[in-house]
C-alpha cells in the first residue's frame, strides 16, 4: 500500500485530503506542521509527501531543505501545496527541490493525477 504523508497546518483541508487518499486505497497519514511531519517521515519513510508551504514552526521549504540533505529521505517524491500562484514561491520550491506544485484550490482529480504522476517517476 503506498504511503502519503500530508503536512498541512488547516485541519479542514489536512482532514479532506487524507479521507480522499484513504477511501481511494492509499495509507494517508497527517501531520499538522512541518516539525511534526518531520518527525513522521523519519518513523514512516512515506512513498510520497504532501506539504502546504505557508505553516507556523518549519514552513514548507524548511521541511523540503532538511529532507534533502539527509540520504534516507532525499529522493521521496515532494509536491508542495501553495495558495500563492507566485513565480517567486514556485522558483523556491525548485532550487530546494520539489517535484511539483499544487495551487490552492485543487481539485481531488487534480491531487489524484499529481500523485499517481510522481510516484511513476
Amino acid at each position: 500500500m503506498t504511503k502519503v504523508l500530508v503536512i498541512e497546518d488547516e485541519d479542514l483541508i489536512r482532514e479532506s485530503i487524507l479521507h480522499l487518499l484513504n477511501t481511494r486505497g492509499f495509507s494517508a497519514i497527517g501531520a499538522e506542521n512541518g516539525r511534526v511531519g518531520l518527525q513522521l517521515v523519519k518513523e514512516i519513510i512515506p512513498d510520497l509527501i504532501l506539504c502546504d508551504v505557508r505553516m507556523p514552526e518549519l514552513d514548507g521549504y524548511e521541511v523540503l531543505r532538511a529532507l534533502r540533505q539527509d540520504p534516507t529521505t532525499a529522493t521521496i517524491p515532494f509536491i508542495l501545496l501553495t495558495a500563492e500562484a507566485n513565480q517567486n514561491v514556485i522558483y523556491q520550491g525548485q532550487l530546494l527541490g520539489a517535484n511539483g506544485y499544487l495551487i490552492k484550490p485543487f481539485t481531488m482529480n487534480q491531487l489524484l493525477e499529481a500523485i499517481a504522476a510522481h510516484l511513476r517517476e
